[in-house]
């Protein structure tokens, strides 16, 4: 069954990374892409080194295992460096609605990865429809136009890659089996995925001249660094530990879902009802993967075992009371 420690991380990822794209397109205009993200990770470092040395001991900060540096790495430099650096550049050449089928497409990457690197995480049967029944209701709700679906393939090529680095990292964290708090490994990897960004960011040759300051940029920024940054991400990384990478990135077929009611609550956007039936078979989607987790036939057997036992234990009941049996 699934805990509510479980169900609280994939509420807040889906929560925040949801509102990523918004504040990502609103930061665009005010900065260059690799800069854009770089900085956000600058931010992020320094909230989250601050935050775990304010309450972690020194044994449980430093890593001491060669499973904890590969959790580190996988996660500075695949599952956010390098994922978010793909992305941001992706969306500067197709819509949202195509960026959002295309990175949905990381749930379905997953299963293959961790096929080949996993020995506890298989896809089942039924496991396949439901994701594929998910992705069909992200289609649904994002409902982008054919024409812009087929054209732009530098822009898909870069957010299919960006898909792709995000799920092999979320399996290269699980296969590491770090001894690591997940928050520990988060700001461990933040300072990587900046350093990393910044790299990228002068090979681009993007430069600081070109960033424009005003409110909504600080707003901008502020929001992917701490919100879809420190928040989503200790809730992300914490959902792998407790879930598995398969399950944990069933989010990025919420975080469409997430964006879509943003922008009709804040934004004033309409949601047809070509949208809504998308949210009912995304629903149905998640539904047949849940199912997975319950096992009918054991629970009838376990009912009828519970009543033959209550059946028997009536002679026990019998016994006077103050007296018991051997």
């Amino acid at each position: 069954m699934v805990s509510r420690r479980t169900l609280t991380f994939f509420a807040l990822s889906s929560l925040f990374f949801g509102g990523t794209f918004v504040a990502a397109k609103a930061g665009l205009a005010y900065f260059p892409p690799l800069l854009f993200v770089a900085f956000r990770f600058d931010v992020a470092a320094v909230v989250m080194l601050a935050y775990v040395g304010w309450t972690s001991s020194r044994a449980e900060l430093l890593p001491r295992t060669r499973g904890d540096v590969g959790g580190i790495l996988a996660t500075g430099v695949l599952a956010i460096g390098l994922t978010n650096a793909l992305l941001f550049v992706g969306q500067e050449y197709v819509s949202s609605a195509v960026g959002s089928i295309v990175y949905s497409l990381n749930p379905i990457m997953t299963p293959v990865f961790a096929a080949f690197l996993l020995s506890d995480e298989r896809l089942s049967a039924r496991g396949a429809a439901g994701m594929g029944l998910g992705l069909l209701g992200v289609g649904l709700v994002v409902s982008p136009n054919p024409t812009n679906l087929l054209g732009g393939a530098v822009g898909k090529g870069i957010l299919l890659a960006g898909a792709a680095a995000a799920a092999l990292g979320a399996v290269l964290i699980r296969r590491a089996d770090s001894d690591l708090s997940s928050t520990v490994r988060v700001a461990w990897g933040l300072p990587f995925a900046a350093a990393l960004c910044h790299l990228f960011a002068w090979a681009a040759g993007e430069s600081a001249a070109a960033i424009t300051w005003t409110t909504e940029a600080a707003l901008a920024l502020g929001y992917v660094s701490i919100f879809a940054g420190v928040l989503a991400y200790i809730a992300y990384f914490g959902l792998i530990d407790t879930a598995g990478a398969i399950r944990a990135n069933l989010i990025f077929y919420i975080v469409p879902v997430v964006s879509t009611l943003g922008g009709w609550a804040l934004l004033g956007e309409t949601i047809d009802a070509l949208t809504v039936v998308g949210f009912l078979t995304i629903f149905a989607g998640f539904a047949v993967l849940g199912s997975e987790s319950i096992d009918v036939g054991s629970l009838l057997s376990s009912v009828r075992t519970n009543t033959s036992l209550a059946d028997d234990d009536s002679t026990v009941r019998e016994e006077p009371r103050g007296h018991r049996s051997d």
